[in-house]
């Protein structure tokens, strides 16, 4: 058994900005981080689907400390190669720990540690870790298997039906009619890498997407680059300008939802043939950024719908048959293969088993402590990134935010800490985690009995606003009663 001050769990985006913190913030504080695959990367390795591209400019999804020089949307392998970057630069590899599979978590309220039980994938050895705090970053979806709908008929299909989320090596998609089916960011990133490559793609969808077509280059930082500004400087002034934008967007959503909707479709309109059915495909049933709106960069996914190599049906499935897909409208869709890009499943704490004291421990009866800890529970601490904005922006606030949390548990010499409702907390409401009628994709209404609750007290809820979270979180009053140290 090893003994660790602060465990981390993944090697994801979230886990190597931990890492990261800690070694810089914490130095007296030993760690290590332990991940389930046989590298680091989280997501941008476990996605290998033709095309896997971010879905966040890099300027806001890469690091605050660490500069991206590269064009603002990243492939799945550059992203890969910056984490890599971040990893040999600030010689974290001697910290982590790859193949560590953790089957379960339990506290103890004697000893106040967590002890973790750990198989190591490549030998079947099991292995156990103590840790005084528990730092889970291990993301927040099941990367094992995506979500499928159970469609009628699926098993009479005589072709190949394939999730992104688990890309076989040996799918021939060459001269082959392909349906993806969904209208996502997997679906918008996948169409335009396999267009070339099939005799034909069809995107189906049930209901249409907001777009948001952009360039993938961003003329101020090419200007600042040729002026030889410091990398650093570039990184920084690139985020704030990405970031002031993204604002004003998630602004007009709320004040102007009507406005803002008819300038994403005529963005999108002006991209296709002047006949196309805007009104039919990509004309949302609901405000934009109730769910995420889909990056399309340089319009890809625009220009192969218009060459004719791709196409887009609106409509719902009746049933599979042995050569397709037949339509409520009595269609029926031609394939060979058949994609689902139809999200993935919502995994809480890595499906890991946790105890407090021999009791197992249900999210769904606790109330979330910004968004990061749960009433109850000690010494646990979650990074949950923004839904509106770049995972990674929440990501560096929470890192920052448990730093000085660890040194100020260290400066009062307690080795404990519980969120606690306050006695001005008796009588506030109990809500969702989050607001269905705010945002509400799928993988979130699936799983919405998973997930702890929140009020609508600052302190108690996961914020969406990235924009004073970023003033709140630094300044966040830790002997607010809220946490109860011991």
């Amino acid at each position: 058994m090893e003994h660790f001050d602060v465990l981390i769990v993944g090697a994801g985006i979230s886990g190597v900005d931990a890492a990261y913190h800690l070694k810089e913030k914490c130095s007296g504080k030993t760690f290590v981080v332990l991940e389930a695959l046989e590298s680091f990367g989280g997501t941008w390795l476990t996605h290998r689907y033709p095309g896997i591209r971010s879905d966040s400019d890099l300027h806001t999804f890469g690091y605050g400390f660490k500069p991206w020089t590269d064009a603002p949307i990243a492939s799945g392998s550059q992203i890969l190669s910056y984490m890599g970057e971040v990893i040999e630069e600030n010689d974290l590899h001697p910290h982590i720990r790859y193949r560590h599979r953790i089957h379960s978590a339990s506290w103890s309220g004697d000893e106040n540690l967590w002890t973790l039980e750990a198989t190591k994938t490549d030998t079947g050895e099991r292995c156990q870790f103590t840790t005084s705090f528990l730092w889970m970053c291990q993301g927040y979806y099941r990367h094992a298997e995506g979500y499928t709908p159970d469609w009628s008929g699926m098993e009479q299909f005589t072709g190949r039906i394939v999730h992104p989320q688990t890309w076989p090596d040996d799918l021939d998609l060459d001269g082959k009619n392909v349906i993806v089916i969904g209208s996502g960011a997997t679906a918008a990133t996948l169409i335009p890498a396999i267009a070339n490559i099939c005799a034909h793609v069809t995107m189906l969808q049930r209901s249409p997407t907001y777009f948001f077509a952009r360039p993938n280059s961003n003329e101020v930082v090419d200007m600042l680059r040729d002026l030889e500004i410091p990398e650093e400087w570039i990184h920084e002034i690139a985020r704030r300008k990405s970031l002031k934008e993204q604002e004003a967007i998630t602004r007009l959503s709320f004040e102007e939802p009507e406005f803002l909707q008819t300038e994403l479709i005529t963005m999108v309109s002006d991209l296709l043939p002047p006949d196309y059915d805007v009104e039919t495909h990509f004309t949302p049933r609901y405000r934009p950024w109730r769910q995420r709106i889909a990056l399309v960069p340089d319009g890809d996914l625009f220009a192969e719908i218009s060459s004719g190599k791709a196409s887009v049906v609106t409509d719902e499935i009746e049933s599979f048959t042995k050569g397709g897909i037949l339509l409520t409208s009595g269609a029926e869709l031609a394939a060979d293969v058949i994609i689902t890009a139809t999200g993935f499943n919502l995994s809480m704490l890595g499906d890991i088993h946790f105890t407090v004291d021999g009791e197992t421990v249900d999210l769904a009866d606790s109330i979330t402590y910004r968004g990061m800890m749960f009433t109850g529970v000690p010494n646990l601490l979650w990074i949950f990134g923004y839904f509106r904005a770049s995972w990674t922006l929440r990501a560096d606030l929470v890192c920052e935010f448990t730093c000085r949390l660890l040194n100020h548990m260290e400066t009062l010499g307690v080795t404990k800490v519980t969120p606690q409702l306050r006695p001005e907390d008796a009588e506030m409401q109990i809500l969702p985690w989050i607001d269905p009628e705010n945002f509400n994709p799928g993988y979130l209404t699936r799983s919405m009995h998973l997930l702890p609750s929140r009020s609508d007290k600052p302190e108690w809820q996961h914020s969406q606003d990235y924009w004073s979270e970023k003033d709140i979180l630094p300044m966040a009053d830790l002997d607010d009663g809220c946490l109860i140290y011991e």
